[in-house]
């Protein structure tokens, strides 16, 4: 085993920056993704996704519940949408289909490189170096969030890895869960996220609001992202429960949602697992059947005006 600085250097090996990585030929909306055949990549991407969020939140006008902080899911894999500058605006995008990090701007000027095997370290020094070829200035947190022993961005050499097969797989169930996750949103009037990706906990999500406050909670994320009662549906891919799933969870919980299907009482929120949903003749239904019970649980024990709220 190669470990650290040693290990970076054997990844970058696979693939060099004037290599260019052909698309993905084929397209499965629901492949497989077992947790332990990708967690170094899983690992550096989550800290890749970080640096890019803080950027976007850094030089965006700041939005309820955190939402100026998001990643959105597109036809070429994760962007940061439109960021203000002096300028006009940028946009960065992590390309899992080409598999590059690519910058445009409104000027029309941009950049680009592959993405390989490098370590964190380094794809923060070269994202700083690219945006200040294009006038982009910033000055970011370096200390990762939501994450045990952080390691600020720039000292960081052992997360390294990118496997560009599992890296297009996961980008793959983000898109076929976005579909449903858009189904479901459409269904309701009252105050709805967008379907983002929150890169502190690297999840896909999309929040339900009943319109009431919510009991006040202490800390800087969580008392803004939980002032008021939500249902929240989302798809993080194992980080914790060891395999991927999609989650259901109200704010505050109701008594007797415990009681529900697919509670589950170690996480205090509704499972279901990714591997059982690839079983279903239609995942697609499955899953909107899952977030919508799961809704229908939550804000029916918890007393929401559902008729003004649902179509």
């Amino acid at each position: 085993m190669v470990s650290g600085a040693g290990k970076c250097a054997a990844e970058s090996a696979v693939a060099s920056p004037n290599e260019k990585l052909k698309p993905m030929s084929k397209f499965d909306p629901w492949p497989s993704l077992p947790l332990n055949e990708w967690q170094d990549t899983y690992n550096t991407l989550h800290m890749w996704t970080q640096i890019i969020g803080k950027i976007r939140m850094t030089l965006s006008p700041p939005l309820n519940h955190w939402w100026h902080v998001t990643l959105y899911v597109n036809s070429l894999g994760l962007t940061t949408g439109p960021i203000p500058y002096p300028r006009g605006v940028f946009e960065i995008q992590l390309d899992f289909q080409n598999h590059a990090l690519r910058i445009s701007t409104s000027e029309g000027t941009g950049a680009h490189r592959p993405l390989q095997a490098e370590s964190v370290a380094a794809f923060y020094s070269s994202i700083t170096e690219s945006l200040a070829s294009l006038g982009i200035t910033f000055k970011i947190s370096l200390k990762p969030q939501e994450v045990p022993n952080a390691v600020p961005f720039d000292c960081d050499l052992a997360n390294c890895s990118y496997d560009p097969e599992y890296a297009h797989r996961f980008w793959s169930i983000l898109v076929s869960t976005s579909k449903v996750m858009e189904q479901f949103r459409a269904r309701f009037i009252g105050k709805c996220s967008p379907v983002h990706f929150f890169w502190g906990s690297f999840d896909l999500a999309c929040t339900r609001f009943s319109g009431r406050l919510a009991p006040p909670r202490k800390g800087a994320i969580s008392g803004p992202a939980y002032s008021h009662e939500v249902c929240s549906a989302g798809f993080w891919p194992g980080a914790g429960i060891g395999a991927p799933a999609f989650y259901s969870y109200t704010v505050p919980s109701p008594a007797g949602l415990e009681k529900e299907p697919k509670w589950n009482p170690q996480l205090s929120e509704f499972i279901l697992m990714y591997d059982d949903l690839r079983q279903a003749d239609s995942p697609e239904t499955a899953l909107l059947e899952f977030f919508q019970s799961t809704y229908n649980a939550g804000a029916t024990l918890g007393k929401w005006d559902r008729a003004a709220l649902e179509l």
